[in-house]
């Protein structure tokens, strides 16, 4: 019994992150403990759930107590930790803009996404529209811009939103970062993805991350019209 709760306790530290994460957006501007600020303390913990997040299913597998409640615990702590917490980060960061209230359809669309994933068989090596934990990484990115720049037109934050939001639920196919081989010519995507993610970061610190993920639709649009 106790291995086969392993990756379930793993999983709801994922799903802790996430709620922390929320609490620490509500205090965005204001410096909490070790010096950091409510924002910066949002994207540490959504980074930690993204790590619980990878080896909760390590876990199981390696444990081979993978199980039906698992499943279902994780897409419920993904979605907190990358659906809603991004989304009460940005709502946060845009405050007392209107526009905030838009950020409601980040966390909206997360759970459309991964409704439709728990269903759909076919997302094993590809899948159907933005995942979810890639929707928190932009997040990350674009709200650091945000909040640096709070000039920036209500009516480009709004399109944005929307746009990601709707990549969650979009039909678009994208490649998945597991790779089956050591093929170069097969791994082009992942391969260019990875090296540009290491320059976009590089050259635009934290904001890099969002580009990143504007990087991996692109890629995946080529990849998959081929």
């Amino acid at each position: 019994m106790v291995r086969n709760n392993i990756p379930n306790f793993i999983t709801s530290l994922n799903l802790l992150s996430g709620c922390l994460a929320v609490v620490a957006a509500f205090h965005a501007r204001e410096t909490l403990c070790m010096g950091l600020t409510g924002l910066e303390w949002a994207f540490v913990l959504i980074a930690a759930a993204a790590v619980f997040d990878f080896f909760d299913g390590f876990a199981a597998r390696l444990l081979h107590a993978v199980s039906g409640i698992g499943k279902e615990l994780d897409s419920l702590s993904d979605l907190v930790s990358f659906g809603v917490a991004p989304a009460m980060i940005v709502f946060n960061v845009l405050q007392p803009c209107w526009v905030a209230w838009a950020a409601m359809l980040i966390a909206v669309c997360g759970a459309l996404r991964l409704a439709r994933f728990n269903v759909d068989t076919r997302q094993s090596t590809t899948f159907t529209g933005l995942p979810i934990p890639g929707n928190a990484i932009f997040w990350i990115g674009a709200s650091a811009w945000l909040a640096a720049h709070p000039a920036t037109p209500a009516w480009l934050t709004l399109a944005v939103i929307v746009l990601v939001s709707w990549l969650m639920v979009s039909p678009l196919r994208m490649f998945s970062l597991k790779v089956h081989n050591l093929s170069p010519r097969e791994n082009w995507a992942q391969l260019a993805l990875i090296a540009g993610a290491v320059v976009l970061v590089c050259l635009l610190g934290i904001y890099g991350l969002a580009a990143t993920i504007a990087l991996y639709v692109a890629l995946s649009i080529v990849k998959h019209e081929k």
